[in-house]
């Protein structure tokens, strides 16, 4: 048997301009790849870990001693999250979008009975969970999330907090209040808000689980940590009934962390072959977020998202999202229907924009870790260049107006 040996991967520079991942922080990738040689038990790694933990307190926001970060990306947080979740528990989920619709699946899939997941084990129909679909483009409102719960009175609510596939902000505060009310453990998605909105976890109440992910708003790599956050009602929960997952395990998962019985400890007593490399580059992209603040860098985003978001009404699109580092939107009357060849055609010039997941199919933008002048214009330039390429038309000088106007330089003429 003859063996191929193919040459040498080459990865070429990509601008990541869509929903998440963005583009790495330099330092985050310095420090990755300045990480030695090291076995996972060496002390500096053991001490990078002590220290994320007690940074991502902060970064969240809160007291939740059990809040530390899973081996993996955001799927892996939120599976984690749902763990607690056990057959015939009963469940209402709002789903506005892609994400909070993979998420009410995988809620379907973990409170299934045996019978209903044999049934149809990739989309049992659980009869004790309620999916609350919410219109494309809508944000889940506080007012929803109380009628669900008044009726239905689950057990666990869902919500997420940012929903990429539409580019929405659902109601965070309503949610958590409804959950209060009505004695609910609430659950929240909180993938693309946790680094990019100035929110403590803490101030809603209501809420018993946080899921994140390490390659979004903390702009950290894929694959490093994906932050979660549990308070002492949801560990109690789970005491009581259970894990729906052995790798995931929130309690085992803890231990590795050095957090035993709800206190911190000297060392982890659950082994789990981590990297170094990970664990630098999550202790460094916490330091980023740290060092810059969160209430400076939310107003960031909220600046340059609003540069972006005229600048594309500028050339004809329809800005339908009201999240602060996505761009969601209609094309011009007369390029409708060419949302896909226009994504495709500017990822093949290595500018990573993006298509909805499910319909209707628009065009999303994003702005991850692209927080200035230069960047935001080559963004816009860039995408008013495919616009003219699939011979639509866009006003050059009045784009470039908006960006002179908005960020007081000539940068986008450059």
């Amino acid at each position: 048997m003859s063996v191929h040996v193919f040459p040498q991967l080459v990865i070429p520079e990509t601008l990541a301009a869509g929903p998440g991942p963005g583009n790495t922080d330099a330092r985050v990738l310095q420090r990755f790849a300045a990480a030695g040689v090291a076995d996972h038990m060496q002390p500096d790694v053991l001490r990078g870990m002590v220290e994320c933990k007690h940074m991502l307190r902060a970064v969240w926001g809160t007291d939740n001693i059990h809040t530390f970060g899973v081996a993996g990306t955001g799927w892996s947080a939120l599976d984690m999250m749902f763990s607690a979740v056990q057959p015939g528990d009963k469940v209402v989920a709002f789903a506005n979008g892609t994400f909070s619709g993979i998420d009410a699946l995988t809620l379907r899939i973990k409170a299934a009975t045996p019978a209903e997941l044999a049934a149809n084990p990739l989309d049992p129909q659980a009869a004790s969970v309620t999916v609350i679909e919410v219109a494309h483009g809508t944000s889940v409102s506080g007012e929803d999330v109380e009628r669900a719960l008044a009726e239905h009175k689950p057990k666990w609510a869902f919500m997420a907090h940012w929903e990429t596939g539409s580019g929405r902000i659902n109601d965070l505060a309503g949610f958590s209040e409804a959950c209060e009310r009505h004695d609910v453990l609430g659950l929240v998605d909180a993938v693309s808000s946790l680094g990019v909105e100035d929110f403590r976890i803490d101030d809603y109440p209501g809420v018993a689980g946080w899921a994140s992910c390490p390659q979004k708003g903390i702009c950290c790599l894929p694959l490093t940590y994906a932050p979660v956050s549990f308070d002492d009602r949801y560990m109690d929960s789970l005491r009581a009934t259970g894990a729906s997952t052995y790798a995931n395990h929130p309690i085992f998962e803890a231990r590795h962390w050095g957090i035993v019985d709800g206190q911190d400890v000297e060392k982890g007593t659950y082994h789990r072959t981590h990297s170094g490399y990970a664990v630098a580059a999550f202790h460094e992209a916490l330091r980023l977020t740290l060092e810059e603040g969160l209430a400076k860098r939310s107003q960031s985003y909220i600046h340059h998202e609003d540069v972006l978001r005229a600048a594309v009404e500028t050339m004809g699109c329809t800005v339908t999202s009201n999240m602060t580092s996505l761009v969601v939107l209609n094309l011009p009357p007369a390029l409708a229907g060419r949302e896909m060849e226009l994504v495709q055609h500017c990822r093949a010039q290595n500018f990573g924009i993006w298509p909805t997941l499910s319909a209707p199919v628009q065009v999303r933008i994003g702005i991850l870790n692209q927080l200035n002048p230069r960047a935001i214009s080559d963004i816009v330039m860039r995408f008013a260049a495919a616009i003219q390429d699939l011979d639509g038309t866009v006003d050059m000088d009045a784009v470039t107006d908006v960006l002179d106007q908005r960020y007081g330089t000539a940068i986008a003429a450059e």
